[in-house]
């Protein structure tokens, strides 16, 4: 049975806040609801819920998730879910909803998953890279910690929970060893990307040279662009890539200036209009045949 929670919420929430989620869950076996702080949770949360749970993205589409401020309704929705799944210290409009007006169980995919420091220039920094999703058995731990936190919430479904999680699993260990595989012999082991997204990638053995930092509205200094110059043409780099949910300006004028392709390389930190059709494990297998191809593996 679904639990109820008691709480206040502010007055400009109670007027004005619709949560999206569906006041009819009869077509839900028990209208478990669970609110997730952006695409790869919100995917790693649907897997392994199933039928079982509503599950809401508190990131719109389109929306570049490192930017989020939680409308009233998504607000709500944290209120009101059963569980909510987001990654402490990424997003800290919802961190704050999180401490002020959860009702149900939360979980920090923070606490699960040993995020690993950004690295500059090959020198680890003080700040953790948030984007660990990229390493698709880190993703793995996050479905079978979803699966558990479930069960609690919902132990009628537990069984349902953990068979979902171990499927989840399988696909993405698969995922792993095509990209260990894929991209084990290249010409070129240098990939210049938008911004830093991409480092845990660096366990295939590809070194990421960022355009810009961590965020991907910082702007990179002139001595930023002359360094990545010299990268690109002593390292033999192909391709500049641009990202899917930011503007490809900066990465398309690196490659025109440098006589190289601009193609692009989705951090899958959200779906967009391109990408609706597509899923975690499809954006993947295209980036992995995208470094394919500009690396010569």
């Amino acid at each position: 049975m679904k639990r109820l929670s008691l709480l206040v919420l502010p007055p400009l929430l109670v007027l004005t806040g619709c949560a999206a989620f569906t006041d009819d869950t009869v077509g839900l076996d028990n209208g478990v609801q669970v609110a997730a702080a952006f695409y790869p949770l919100q995917y790693v949360a649907s897997r392994v819920a199933g039928d079982h749970a509503e599950v809401e993205n508190l990131t719109a589409p389109g929306g570049e998730p490192h930017d989020l401020e939680l409308t009233p309704r998504e607000t709500a929705d944290v209120a009101q879910a059963d569980l909510v799944v987001y990654e402490g210290g990424f997003q800290p409009s919802v961190d704050d909803a999180v401490d002020e007006n959860a009702g149900g169980d939360t979980l920090d995919v923070a606490d699960v998953v040993d995020l690993v420091p950004f690295r500059e220039h090959g020198v680890d920094s003080d700040e953790l890279d948030p984007h660990f999703w990229q390493d698709p058995l880190l993703l793995a731990d996050v479905g079978d910690a979803v699966a558990d936190r479930l069960s609690k919430v919902d132990p009628d479904h537990a069984d349902d929970y953990a068979a979902n999680a171990a499927d989840l699993r399988a696909d993405l260990e698969g995922l792993d060893k095509d990209y260990t595989a894929g991209l084990a012999d290249c010409q070129r082991s240098t990939v210049v990307v938008s911004h830093d997204a991409f480092g845990y990638l660096q366990k295939y053995g590809i070194t990421m040279e960022a355009i810009l930092g961590l965020s991907p509205d910082s702007e990179p200094t002139p001595a930023d662009l002359a360094r990545l110059q010299r990268v690109i043409e002593d390292d033999g780099v192909t391709t500049v890539f641009s990202e899917s949910l930011v503007s490809p300006k900066t990465a398309e004028q690196l490659a025109s200036d440098m006589g190289v392709r601009s193609e692009v390389l989705d951090p899958i930190e959200g779906l967009s209009d391109k990408t609706a059709d597509e899923d975690y494990l499809s954006l993947m297998r295209s980036n992995l045949a995208a470094l394919e191809e500009a690396n010569g593996c």
